[in-house]
């Protein structure tokens, strides 16, 4: 987190290298003890310190605890499963495809690349789930679009008490990764940030606030994930009528309400990227789907046998480490009894 990068007012565009066209219609940090003595004093990171205890089970912070959003879900799954068992409603003709013994249907997404298009989707049915299934509507000013407004456009009388629709949350969200060439893996980490807001600064995301807490865990995502960050000011490209001022001091505050924990562990992202995919199968978002092709299973084959070979070396390498050892250890005792 460069202060050269959240805090630009520099009208020229951001450093940002050429990157491939993103299409979306097609498509840890870790501490030791280890330290020397001439080091000096041990600054403790972010995520070594004692959190309190209404936080340790923080589904942002912890592998373990479940997310949020999936716990917003699940009332209206249960409650559409048993109204259609009530009613008789038949589920229809199947519109997912399924392997079978000639045929094996593969996703093009994954926890290291998961694809695009269905990634914003679901991270927006989330934002909307947050959004319905809120406990109350606690907020704060700064993410207010009443008193903050994105554009010159006025703004709703009712714009607190109508909850937006998917599609909208998914056309916002859209918008702002499609003209800033953002990736899957950032729209994870902006439901993590979301989350981590809501539980910290325990606020709810509502109608009067939703877009204004997006558009600040994207400002944060974009800049921890991507090496070549987009500055706040190529924001204003997009959301035409917003000020640089105004996107820098939403930043600051998002920053202090999250105690300045912008670390995401392997473990919490992969937990989020597989809890979207649950949330995804839970309302029919199909994930696209491509018959397994000869040339992609030799490909999968040459990747197995390269991570297969690399497990082996690992192991010797391992195995000669601890003979090393024990032979080191069986001369010290010798020479202990020698002496």
């Amino acid at each position: 987190m460069g202060g050269s990068v959240s805090c630009c007012f520099s009208p020229a565009e951001s450093p940002k290298i050429h990157r491939r066209q993103v299409e979306l219609d097609e498509c840890l940090i870790t501490t030791t003890e280890d330290v020397s003595e001439d080091t000096g004093t041990y600054l403790q990171h972010i995520s070594d310190r004692e959190l309190p205890d209404e936080l340790e089970a923080n589904p942002s912070d912890h592998p373990r605890a479940s997310t949020l959003f999936l716990n917003k879900s699940q009332t209206d799954v249960r409650e559409k499963r048993k109204s259609n068992y009530m009613n008789h409603v038949s589920p229809g003709p199947l519109t997912k495809k399924y392997s079978s013994c000639s045929t094996i249907f593969l996703d093009d997404s994954t926890v290291s690349q998961p694809n695009l298009k269905s990634t914003i989707k679901c991270v927006s049915l989330a934002i909307y789930y947050h959004i319905k299934n809120r406990d109350s509507n606690r907020s704060l000013d700064i993410f207010d679009e009443k008193k903050h407004p994105l554009s010159r456009e006025k703004v709703p009388d009712d714009y607190s008490v109508v909850d937006p629709e998917h599609k909208l949350i998914y056309r916002f969200i859209r918008t702002l990764f499609s003209s800033a060439q953002l990736t899957a893996e950032c729209a994870i980490v902006t439901l993590v940030y979301l989350e981590r807001l809501l539980t910290y600064a325990e606020i709810d995301i509502c109608p009067c606030n939703w877009k204004r807490i997006v558009l600040g865990a994207v400002l944060l995502a974009s800049k921890v994930w991507d090496d070549q960050a987009v500055w706040n000011v190529d924001y204003c490209q997009i959301l035409k009528d917003i000020t640089v001022e105004d996107m820098n001091e939403m930043e600051r505050h998002f920053l202090e309400l999250l105690q300045f924990n912008i670390n995401v562990p392997a473990s919490v992202y992969a937990k989020y990227y597989f809890d979207l995919r649950s949330l995804a199968d839970d309302n029919n978002l199909n994930f696209p789907l491509e018959p397994l092709s000869n040339k992609r299973a030799k490909k999968l084959e040459a990747i197995s046998r390269l991570c297969e070979d690399k497990y082996k070396d690992m192991s010797k390498y391992l195995m000669r480490r601890s003979v090393s050892a024990d032979n080191l250890v069986g001369v010290r005792n010798s020479q202990a009894i020698l002496s």
